[in-house]
């Protein structure tokens, strides 16, 4: 098993008030903590170092980065994710792929399940899996691939690597479901959280965050 080395470095805020905290997430840190003491360090333990009263929301896969966001009390934690049950919450991503998607841009509308004999993998499963849709967009095209643009329409573990895979066209640096070529195409997964949108729980106005795609 891959030893658990999360980056250094402040924690990146994007915004702070007296609701919410949103932050730029780093690649290979947890969002929450992992079993055992020696995967206690993550986002969550980070900002709660600055913000005691931090809450979990939502989580981003450990080598995912981008925006992750946080509630400072009970009632607005369950403001917030009731939005992201309801799926009112718009959330957009960046990955670069394995190759050139055709058509260049579409709906991918695959049903996943746990694949339970090779955790932590999931499996496109047509019998027992639930709905599962991504919708993709070509934004440019690269050396080994394409620059997509990635919006969830559901919220399934691993979704859009694993989607991505079963078309023909892993994310680079996915060392879960891409092949090895893919995998040694990137240093890290290429896998950004870029854009979420959503109510804010005080105003009910409409706010969107972005955090800029480091690669």
């Amino acid at each position: 098993m891959t030893q658990y080395c999360p980056p250094a470095g402040a924690v990146r805020y994007l915004h702070v008030d007296a609701d919410l905290i949103v932050i730029d997430k780093p690649a290979e840190l947890l969002s929450v903590p992992g079993r055992g003491p020696a995967k206690a360090d993550c986002a969550l333990s980070r900002v709660a170092a600055d913000h005691a009263d931090a809450l979990t929301v939502h989580r981003l896969d450990m080598s995912t980065s981008g925006l992750l966001l946080f509630a400072r009390s009970k009632p607005v934690q369950r403001n917030l994710s009731t939005q992201f049950e309801r799926g009112e919450v718009a959330k957009a991503y960046v990955a670069d792929v394995w190759g050139t998607p055709d058509p260049a841009g579409g709906l991918i509308d695959l049903p996943l399940s746990h694949d339970w004999p090779n955790r932590p993998r999931q499996k496109v499963n047509h019998e027992t899996g639930k709905p599962s849709r991504t919708e993709y967009a070509t934004m440019r095209l690269h050396s080994r691939g394409a620059r997509l643009r990635l919006t969830p329409l559901t919220g399934r573990t691993h979704q859009l690597r694993l989607h991505l895979a079963a078309i023909g066209h892993p994310i680079l640096g996915d060392d879960i479901y891409a092949h090895a070529e893919a995998l040694a195409a990137a240093p890290r997964l290429h896998l950004h959280a870029t854009t979420l949108r959503l109510r804010h729980p005080a105003t009910g106005q409409a706010v969107e965050f972005e955090a800029p795609c480091p690669f």
